[in-house]
């Protein structure tokens, strides 16, 4: 296997546009979740050739520092390796503290992903954060100060009541920061949030499709002017910290998920554990794992996630890596739908590989749904 992702789902709130599989943490069985997922590791067998290791939430942050200790000891117990070349935690900038920034040091993490979303005060109310701006420049200055030399950080765009100009300010702020690297993902609204509750009243206010295609459009040429890559739809860069985790994803790679509602991809098999903490504890402890549900991914299911995944990424899909995995040239598969998408100047070809124009960008979700072969 590549990849480890461990699912920690307590946090100390709940944010309006979530729809992970998280809960508030207060009164929670935060310390049998723990004994659960221990034993779910352990019963996973050795990892020697494991790559990267995420952890993240809800907020792992969220746990206190003796639950948050232990955490980290099992990770180096039963997963962390001379094999290992990123080990990365989530965190949010309201409980990032000297204490939890040298565990993690002392435990090998070599990156932090903190959640930041944006730098207006009002915005952040709005949107269920508990933080400040100032919080989150105080965050990434104890985690440098701690020595962690690979941090990221994300902001949402199209929020309600977000300007253009606010966007701008954010951009501005984070550049500060100097992270070496950036994640910004447009909000979307999802079932079961309080989000999605207001939207059905008729009580949210967003900004249309044309402000926010400008919005993406202000975040990408700001980004790159700054040296920054912007090498994935939703993720920027600086040279050599690009999130090889996340990575793994897109390149359709191999990886496990251990927690409750953590989803793997197994030995050709999509693994998803069961998502209420308690049945995950349960189930954990009557069988030694958490899985719900397995699916065998198909040939065709495989080659449509190949395509959906990698045109994700600048770099776009390779061409002789999908010969080498699949037997057969994409071209083959794909020529006439190709054809099609240059026409409209939403992909971009050569001979090594496929990939997404500027223009494809904004349209990525049409361009994907191009390529099902059903």
């Amino acid at each position: 296997m590549k990849g480890a992702y461990i699912h920690i789902p307590f946090c100390e709130h709940i944010c309006y546009y979530c729809d992970f599989n998280k809960v508030f943490i207060k009164n929670q069985p935060v310390d049998d979740y723990l004994d659960a997922l221990e034993k779910e590791i352990a019963q996973s067998g050795s990892h020697p050739n494991l790559k990267t290791i995420y952890i993240g939430g809800g907020t792992p942050t969220a746990l206190d520092t003796q639950q948050f200790n232990r955490l980290l000891n099992i990770v180096k117990k039963y997963l962390l390796n001379e094999s290992i070349i990123e080990y990365t935690i989530e965190a949010n900038p309201e409980n990032i503290t000297p204490e939890k920034l040298y565990l993690m040091k002392e435990s090998g993490v070599t990156r932090l992903s903190i959640g930041v979303q944006t730098f207006q005060d009002e915005i952040l109310e709005s949107i269920g954060r508990l933080h400040h701006p100032d919080d989150a420049a105080k965050a990434v200055g104890e985690a440098k100060k701690a020595g962690f030399e690979n941090i990221s950080i994300d902001l949402m765009f199209g929020l309600p009541n977000q300007t253009e100009d606010m966007l701008i300010a954010s951009i501005q702020e984070a550049l500060k920061l100097q992270t070496e690297h950036i994640s910004i993902y447009s909000l979307q609204i999802e079932p079961k949030t309080i989000f999605f509750n207001r939207m059905k009243k008729g009580k949210l206010t967003l900004p249309g499709q044309e402000l926010e295609a400008k919005m993406f459009e202000i975040l990408i040429r700001t980004l790159e002017e700054k040296g920054f890559n912007h090498y994935e739809i939703s993720n920027f860069a600086k040279p050599g910290f690009e999130s090889r985790h996340n990575s793994l994803y897109w390149q359709n790679e191999p990886y496990y998920g251990f927690g409750a509602g953590s989803h793997g991809y197994i030995y050709g098999q999509r693994v998803v554990n069961s998502g209420p903490i308690n049945k995950y504890i349960q189930r954990v402890n009557n069988r030694g794992h958490a899985c719900t549900a397995t699916h065998q991914v198909s040939i065709t299911e495989a080659i449509e996630e190949e395509m959906f995944l990698g045109l994700r990424m600048k770099q776009g899909v390779n061409k002789r890596h999908f010969y080498e995995k699949f037997g057969r040239p994409l071209n083959s598969l794909y020529n006439r739908t190709i054809k099609d998408l240059k026409q409209k100047g939403l992909l971009y070809e050569d001979e090594d590989r496929l990939a997404l124009t500027h223009e494809g960008l904004f349209l990525g979700n049409d361009v994907f749904s191009s390529f099902l072969l059903g």
